[in-house]
Formats: structure tokens, sequence, C-alpha cells
């Protein structure tokens, strides 16, 4: 029988270890974002000084004001969502009827419906519940604007986080529930300990979608008597009825989101660099 001795085999070359380095591609992306960031600043410096000094001047503390109040309704309905979103998902997947169901119904109701809409019916809507609102304490949150803006984002942003978690746990391999299970781990030790961060990564995109969605979809609280970024632009707006206020408004929302996406986008690359290495 012939053979053929190890010695005459060749060897396989040993794969490139990856670096641990910028890339090129990294690093022209980076020069690229600078660029951007420089070019935009500039232009927004040479509007301000020879275009739009007055508006600017007499608006733009209003607009910064807006941007926060934006930027803090949003981070507390998806802090606040992502907590609701983990019990909305368990029940999705839950072999019990009456669970699934309801969270059924839940999901499909707020991710079928207009956000705006979602808004009205509590804001506006609470108002014809007030005595029982006030026998049991709650007038004080349904009476106040901004609680129910929050309230309406939280429920609306946990319909879809819980579709988004539920997907991404379905995505991490059975065989993980199996591995855990022959060490001996419990199925909530093994949900919380080794799927649950699993399904995190995989849903860190989404999110990332769901909050850029969160911030274009906040300028409806503009409606109900709520100053974010929208609120004072309708403002400026009635005082001056100069046009440019919403080119100010689209420019400074672009600005949020292309930051916003920027830092998500870097925070996935940290999150992530184990899996780029072999």
């Amino acid at each position: 029988m012939s053979w053929i001795s190890r010695e005459t085999i060749p060897a396989r070359p040993a794969p490139p270890v990856p670096s641990r380095g910028w890339s090129g591609t990294r690093v022209a992306g980076h020069l690229l974002m600078a660029l951007w960031i420089v070019a935009g600043a500039s232009l927004l410096y040479y509007l301000a000084e020879n275009v739009m000094s007055d508006f600017v001047r007499n608006y733009w503390e209003k607009y910064l004001d807006g941007i926060v109040v934006t930027l803090q309704l949003v981070g507390l309905s998806m802090v606040a969502g992502a907590a609701l979103s983990l019990p909305v998902a368990l029940a999705r997947a839950s072999r019990n009827p009456v669970l699934s169901g309801i969270a059924y119904a839940y999901v499909y109701f707020f991710r079928g419906t207009p956000l705006l809409a979602q808004t009205f019916l509590i804001y506006y809507g609470a108002g014809s519940f007030r005595p029982f609102l006030s026998d049991i304490g709650l007038w004080w949150f349904f009476r106040d604007a901004w609680y129910c803006a929050v309230f309406a984002f939280t429920l609306n942003t946990a319909a879809y986080q819980a579709e988004i978690l539920r997907g991404a746990v379905r995505n991490v391999d059975k065989g993980q529930w199996e591995a855990a299970a022959a060490l001996g781990l419990r199925k909530g030790v093994t949900f919380w300990k080794v799927i649950l961060p699993q399904a995190l990564i995989v849903a860190l995109r989404p999110y990332g979608n769901e909050l850029i969605l969160m911030i274009k979809g906040s300028a409806i609280v503009s409606l109900v008597t709520i100053f974010d970024l929208m609120g004072e632009t309708r403002r400026a707006y009635s005082r001056t009825f100069d046009f440019q206020a919403y080119i100010w408004a689209a420019v400074l929302y672009l600005i949020v989101v292309e930051t916003l996406r920027r830092i998500w986008d870097e925070i996935e690359l940290r999150l992530t660099r184990h899996l780029r290495r072999s």
C-alpha cells in the first residue's frame, strides 16, 4: 500500500493575523468625517455671519434648548422602552396563550398605528377620564404634556424593541441552549448569562436604527405644546414668518442624527471587535 509521509506533504501557510491597528479604510473614513464636520461648521458660520445673522442671533439659544429637550425626551423613552421591551419579548415567546396573545395585541397595536395618533390618544384622551385619574392620584401625570409624550414614546418604542429583541434571541443558535444544559445551567441563568448578551450584539444595529427613527419622530411633540427642536422652530417661524427657521431645523436634525449614527457605529465596532478577529 502506497503512502505519503508527513515530511512530503507541503505545510499550509499560516493564516494572516488580522491587524489590530487602524486599517486604511477606517483612517480614510475618519478623515472624511472630519472634513465633513469642518465643511459643515464653515458653512454654518458663513451663513450665520453673512446671511442669517439676525435670525441666528435672536434664536440660536432657543434652538439649543430645543435640541436638549429632544434628546432628553428620546433618551428617557428609549431607556424606559428597553426596560419594558424585555418582559414583552418574553411574553411574546411564551407558550402560555394568554400571555402571548396580550403581548401580540400590544405589539400589533403600537406598531400598526401612527405615533402621532398614540400621542394624541394619551394626551387628549386622558382628559375624558379626569375624575377617575384624580381618584387614583394619576391626574398630575396625565395633565402634563411632557409626561404624556414620554409615556406615548415609551409604549411605542417598547413594541419595536420587543420585536427586535425577540428576533435577536431567536437568531442565537439553539446549540447554545443545549451546551448550557449539558453544563447543568438552569434556563434562567442560561438566558441572562449566555443567550441575552449574544442577542444584544445581534440587535445593536436595529437598536441604532430605532434610535434614529425616534429622533426624527420626536418632532410631533411640538403639536402637544412641548418646545423641542421642532417646537422652537414653530415658535420662531410664528414670530418672524421667516422660512429659514425650518432650514435651520433641518440642518440641526441632520447634525444630531449624523452625530448619533457615528457614535453608535463606534460603539458597535468596539463591542464586536472580538468577532472580527480569527
